[in-house]
């Protein structure tokens, strides 16, 4: 599907949507673009999992989900932060529609590594054909990072890579990673533009680490995929630092 921009935010980026953020999505709309959204809530489990006195525990950027972790994660994504952003949207008019695994086994996926990680998986499939017919109908689909096995057992999956895997098989114009952060940093310098074979010296190099490491691993894999451009920033309207497949000079 052509025309297509994806858009992953976080969950405090969806307390904080600005007029601009929606003046933008609006200005992509009646340029023709159809907008998907994926959104995360790592802040918010957070929050909840001590409150609730559960251990909070992250391995190379991704949460060990135990059942309980899983259990807080859906109750935080499905009945807290998805709402939150649905309703902000409807609030400035558009057409929008919140989605989980369990709405048409929208995700389906694996276990990345059961004994380590717990019940964090990995995207084997996305199912387009229900998202094709809701961005043929003007709306905004808003989606959860959670998946099923096959089996239908329930994953909590990095939002980052969920929304390069959505990106992938809609073979996006562009995907935007929303973090906290202007972009990618190096030596005190905002980069503006990144190849993928750079962000693997900078893996290798050990430069880039803790949550910025599962965005730029997924936008490495939705460039590889077919992605034009991949935005990191922390705003919409800056186009931030951009990866792109060809070599660039940072």
């Amino acid at each position: 599907m052509k025309k297509v921009i994806v858009i992953k935010m976080g969950g405090v980026a969806s307390d904080n949507l600005t007029k601009s953020f929606f003046e933008q999505v609006d200005q992509w709309q009646k340029d023709g673009n159809k907008v998907v959204i994926i959104h995360g809530g790592g802040h918010y489990i957070s929050d909840m999992m001590q409150r609730l006195n559960v251990p909070v525990v992250m391995q190379d950027g991704l949460r060990v989900t135990t059942e309980e972790t899983l259990k807080i994660t859906q109750m935080v994504l499905i009945g807290q932060v998805q709402p939150t952003i649905t309703s902000h949207f409807q609030q400035e008019g558009f057409s929008v529609v919140g989605l989980n695994a369990s709405c048409g086994q929208i995700i389906t996926g694996t276990f990345l590594d059961k004994n380590t990680l717990g019940s964090v998986g990995k995207v084997e499939q996305i199912e387009t054909e229900l998202l094709e017919h809701l961005l043929a109908t003007k709306h905004i689909p808003i989606i959860a990072p959670l998946g099923l096995t096959k089996k239908g057992e329930w994953l909590n999956i990095n939002a980052d890579h969920v929304a390069c895997k959505v990106a992938e098989e809609l073979q996006a114009e562009k995907l935007y990673l929303l973090t906290d952060v202007p972009g990618v940093k190096k030596e005190n310098q905002w980069l503006k533009e990144l190849s993928t074979n750079e962000i693997a010296n900078l893996k290798t190099a050990k430069i880039i680490k803790g949550g910025m490491l599962p965005k730029l691993e997924s936008a490495v894999t939705a460039i590889k995929g077919g992605v034009k451009e991949v935005h990191i920033t922390n705003q919409i309207q800056h186009a931030g630092t951009i990866i792109k497949s060809k070599e660039v000079v940072a």
